[in-house]
């Protein structure tokens, strides 16, 4: 069920503390290969800026999510794809859609940008990701065996598309 009152935007500077905040609540080993992010350090940069975010609000519990969309590489040859480089829910909300909602928007943006495809990458031992990803229309279409080594643990790194 989507939650009902949840608008998706783009991200405005004024953004950047609630998402940090989100950031560093929502890290995990789970679903990071980077650092859990430290209080004070920026969200925004001149590689993350808010242009490639969307988030969601809802009038009750303010920005309980985002998604991070840009393209995969910087190649001419590559421009028609769209990557999904980064998603957060608050845990308030859960379960209730915002993931769902996110993803859609995501590709919808993907679309108005001329992307005829949408891409992600997913830990292999993210299952609740990878099948939320599944239901979206996001395929397989490959595995790095072991890319990360994560808390002691050798994980997959989940290679997933989708047409649009």
């Amino acid at each position: 069920m989507i939650l009902s009152g949840v608008e998706i935007r783009e991200a405005v500077a004024g953004d950047e503390q609630v998402l940090a905040r989100l950031d560093r609540e929502t890290w995990s080993p789970s679903h990071a290969v980077m650092p859990r992010p430290e209080p004070g350090q920026a969200f925004f940069d001149e590689r993350h800026v808010p242009a490639h975010y969307l988030v969601a609000e809802t009038e009750d519990l303010g920005v309980v999510g985002y998604v991070r969309v840009g393209s995969s590489t910087p190649l001419a040859c590559n421009a028609h794809v769209r990557q999904i480089q980064g998603l957060a829910v608050d845990p308030a909300a859960r379960g209730r859609g915002v993931a769902r909602a996110l993803m859609r928007a995501a590709g919808e943006r993907a679309r108005g940008e001329g992307a005829t495809r949408l891409t992600l990458r997913v830990l292999g031992h993210n299952a609740p990701a990878r099948a939320l990803y599944a239901s979206e229309g996001f395929a397989v279409e490959g595995v790095l065996p072991g890319e990360f080594l994560l808390d002691g643990e050798y994980v997959d790194d989940v290679l997933m598309g989708r047409a649009l």
